[in-house]
């Protein structure tokens, strides 16, 4: 592919992500596989220069663009040099006099008034920074020093003591460590979430939302003697469970749970719980790092939503926990509404309940929680919280 024609690729590519943004479709990589899965005489090199284009367009604005063409015409205002690419032969039309590109920017907006203060403007540059690529280590069947010898240019994470680092274009799927169930790919924010759950052998643990179970796995690697369960409301994503469970050696049930009835289906674990981890649907802010088209994704109204949802999910737990048990809220967000303020309408509506502190040296005191942040603490961002019920 010409210069030319990469760069019309991106804004093809670009297009589909807009649509897909505004449908709550399919996530940007998966646009980017697709889209070469149908070109095949694209090599490797092309579709590398697609990517980092239409990637670079995506993080440059908060703000969903019009078009994939406004998109990349934006990219000008940095990368002067794409102009002539413009109007040359399988590229992009000549750009039209006063067309303007899609302005720069980091956060939405609308959004600006609902971060939480520890999130001051000076530190939103770090909420765009390309992330790096974490493990963390299956400590119940290996050490975290043995393996950092298996991989090259590892270094240990400085805030989980299970976490490995490696260079952000590392390749591990066909690793011996990996394959073997050894590690998992896993930011170190959340690895923390799950030493704030401080699980023990003997618990009977729910993961109330455990999605494709990455936080169900750690905390199986920390206390295998656990009896965990970990349940969705979405098929497919729970289904990526079970394969990972058996390639880490983990016995952990799942079970499929049904929107509104959740409650009817876990009554056998009502009251019951030591532990109920609620990592609940948000507004994925904190993973802007990973996933910077989730600005052109989010709404007020999808906010909302969200928010409400989380009241619901927390509810639930709190039915779920036994007496003495506790509930460890997370979400990987910064924002105060899904944070500090969710947490604290929780407690005023049940003042017997008690906040404790969480067990992991990282993050700031937000209201009854902490909350890590890409600016601060390099990892995702992520606001949990540790509430114990009375006996």
């Amino acid at each position: 592919m010409t210069p030319a024609a990469r760069l019309q690729a991106a804004v093809e590519v670009l297009d589909e992500v807009i649509t897909s943004a505004r449908d709550d479709g399919s996530p940007a990589d998966a646009i980017v596989t697709r889209y070469f899965k149908q070109r095949r005489y694209a090599g490797s090199k092309d579709r590398r220069a697609v990517r980092e284009l239409v990637f670079r367009a995506i993080r440059r604005s908060a703000e969903r663009p019009a078009s994939g063409r406004r998109a990349v015409l934006g990219l000008m205002d940095d990368e002067p040099g794409l102009a002539e690419f413009f109007g040359q032969p399988r590229g992009p039309d000549p750009r039209r006099e006063g067309e303007a590109g899609a302005a720069t920017s980091i956060v939405p907006e609308w959004l600006v008034p609902e971060l939480s203060p520890l999130v001051p403007e000076d530190e939103w540059p770090a909420l765009l920074e390309r992330a790096p690529l974490d493990l963390r280590t299956n400590v119940s069947r290996a050490s975290r020093d043995e393996l950092l010898k298996q991989f090259e240019g590892a270094r240990a994470t400085p805030l989980s003591p299970w976490g490995i680092r490696l260079p952000h274009d590392s390749r591990i799927d066909d690793h011996p460590a990996f394959r073997s169930g050894l590690v998992e790919v896993q930011d170190e924010g959340s690895q923390l979430i799950a030493l704030a759950c401080q699980p023990q052998d003997g618990e009977r643990i729910l993961d109330l939302c455990a999605g494709a179970g990455g936080k169900s796995l750690a905390l199986a690697a920390a206390a295998p003697q656990a009896t965990i369960l970990a349940t969705d409301s979405n098929r497919a994503r729970l289904s990526k469970l079970a394969p990972r469970a058996e390639r880490a050696g983990a016995a952990i049930e799942a079970r499929l749970l049904n929107p509104p009835k959740e409650l009817e289906e876990l009554a056998d674990w009502s009251g019951v719980a030591d532990l109920v981890l609620v990592d609940a649907p948000c507004s994925g802010s904190g993973t802007w790092r990973r996933n910077p088209e989730g600005r052109w994704r989010l709404t007020p109204e999808r906010l909302d939503r969200v928010v409400a949802l989380q009241a619901r999910l927390l509810g639930m737990a709190a039915q779920l926990v036994k007496p003495g048990g506790h509930v460890v809220y997370a979400v990987c967000s910064l924002l105060s509404r899904e944070g500090a303020a969710q947490i604290g309408d929780f407690l005023r509506n049940r003042s017997s309940w008690i906040s404790e502190a969480t067990p992991i040296a990282a993050g700031r005191s937000d209201g009854d929680g902490q909350l890590l942040t890409p600016g601060h603490d390099r990892t995702d961002g992520f606001f949990v919280a540790r509430l114990r019920r009375p006996c």
